[in-house]
């Protein structure tokens, strides 16, 4: 393996895509640590630490928004709302398309089609990009952090040029993100926007590390035995679960179900065409990737804070239902806590399972090209009986693939509640971050060995010749 990935760098064209790649990806993480120029810088990050750093309501929101847009939800950077604009966009139009002909039309056009598409989605990018920033730009300049809610506690400039200049450089920003995603596709290697997410979770590991492996430091020395804050069982009983739980999301991530199929018989004079060969239609177990975690985590926000508010309203009151409902809504599992949560997690995991396979998968439209090619599966005539049967299939897997999923989302809850463990340790123990980030690695080393299979040069996956 280690050959393999030598000869990677000694061919030129790869070596050139891998280091674009590299440095552009390495342009995104400066980026992230450019702040904004009009604040307070102390008095804004230290009380933006404290907030992240506390199991507060905000501080929830703020970590399961960072997960899946590539930012750090937060903080008043020059890239501070990440990509969220654009994903959001382009799921926009995606759904778009499913419920608006002309999309749909324009979708079915081919290259041309995704063209206009993809620019429409970029224009709508920059008014959500607006849109966001400016609210945030607002919520931090009035002491949305629970400061003493004067306005300008955070500013060092007057108010509306500060919102103006503020509002259009974060805009600036993520629109300069979906450029350097759109650079990596075309030139680089890899998913572009994909490997922006990536990277901004992985950038992660080093504060995971040290929470994890901080208490084993002591001023009497190094402190890992038995029983101890950072005890050597413990973390080589996280270290093989970790093991297990990625080896499993691999598994399940590149799960299919094959169809077999066959090619009927053409014959033209005394020549038969075709040959009736036997192949097979791959159906993924994991038909809708990690969008259902995104919808479900989205979607349970809004109970989040608005539980969150109400809590911090009626604190000191006498209103014992809504305190004792508030808790039922907290992410972490503490104890009683977050029950609640969980379940309707897991329900909305299942439900967006089968709504985004219900917009993404069409076995009508399977059907009539298996149909166009002269294919078919064998017991079943083609057309509508072929179509159903797609369908049916579908949604057996499909029941398998959200349950693997809400397995998924679940296990860091159960990792830092049973485990007492920091949440953001546990958070690479599952949920959206593993996901992408395996699904990410997964497609990037294929592409990588599609070059060297283009190239003669023998894939990275490919196994070693016994001779």
């Amino acid at each position: 393996m280690l050959a393999r990935i030598v000869q990677v760098f000694r061919i030129p064209e790869l070596r050139q895509k891998i280091v674009l790649t590299l440095i552009l990806l390495a342009v995104f993480r400066m980026g992230s640590f450019i702040a904004l120029s009009f604040l307070d810088q102390d008095h804004y990050f230290a009380e933006l630490r404290r907030v992240t750093e506390s199991q507060s309501t905000l501080g929830q929101v703020m970590q399961a928004m960072s997960m899946f847009s590539a930012s750090a939800m937060g903080s008043a950077t020059i890239f501070g709302l990440g990509i969220m604009p654009y994903i959001s966009a382009s799921i926009i139009f995606q759904l778009l398309a499913t419920v608006y002909p002309p999309l749909e039309a324009m979708q079915k056009e081919g290259e041309s089609g995704r063209r206009k598409i993809n620019e429409y989605t970029r224009y709508a990018t920059v008014f959500i990009a607006l849109g966001q920033s400016f609210f945030w730009v607002v919520f931090m300049l009035r002491g949305g952090f629970g400061g003493d809610g004067s306005g300008h506690i955070y500013s060092t400039f007057d108010e509306p040029y500060t919102w103006l200049v503020a509002t259009v450089t974060m805009t600036a920003g993520t629109v300069f993100l979906m450029w350097i995603g759109e650079q990596i596709d075309h030139y680089g290697i890899g998913n572009g926007i994909s490997l922006l997410i990536m990277a901004g979770i992985l950038s992660r590991i080093p504060e995971a590390i040290k929470e994890l492996l901080g208490p084993a430091f002591t001023p009497q020395g190094l402190n890992i035995k038995l029983g101890g804050p950072a005890a050597i069982d413990k973390l080589m009983l996280l270290a093989g679960l970790f093991a297990a739980v990625v080896i499993g999301v691999i598994a399940m991530t590149t799960a299919t179900r094959r169809i077999p199929i066959q090619s009927a018989k053409h014959v033209r004079g005394r020549r038969v065409m075709g040959g009736g060969g036997r192949q097979s239609l791959p159906l993924r177990i994991n038909q809708s990737g990690v969008m259902p975690i995104i919808f479900a985590s989205s979607l349970l926000l809004i109970p989040i804070t608005l539980f969150g508010f109400v809590g911090q309203a009626i604190a000191g009151t006498e209103i014992a239902w809504l305190k004792a409902i508030q808790p039922l809504f907290q992410i972490l599992d503490n104890n009683e806590k977050g029950f609640l949560y969980n379940v309707l997690f897991i329900l909305l995991i299942y439900f967006f399972c089968y709504f985004w396979t219900g917009i993404t998968f069409n076995p009508k439209d399977i059907s009539e090209n298996l149909k166009d090619h002269g294919s078919f599966i064998p017991g079943y005539r083609p057309g509508a009986r072929t179509a159903d049967y797609l369908d049916q299939v579908m949604h057996r897997i499909t029941y398998v693939g959200a349950g693997f999923l809400a397995l998924i989302a679940i296990v860091p809850t159960i990792v830092s509640s049973s485990l007492q463990i920091s949440p953001l340790v546990a958070s690479f123990y599952g949920g959206t971050g593993l996901l992408i980030c395996v699904s990410v690695a997964i497609d990037l080393v294929q592409k990588i060995d599609s070059h060297l299979v283009m190239m003669n040069k023998g894939g990275l996956l490919q196994a070693d010749d016994p001779a």
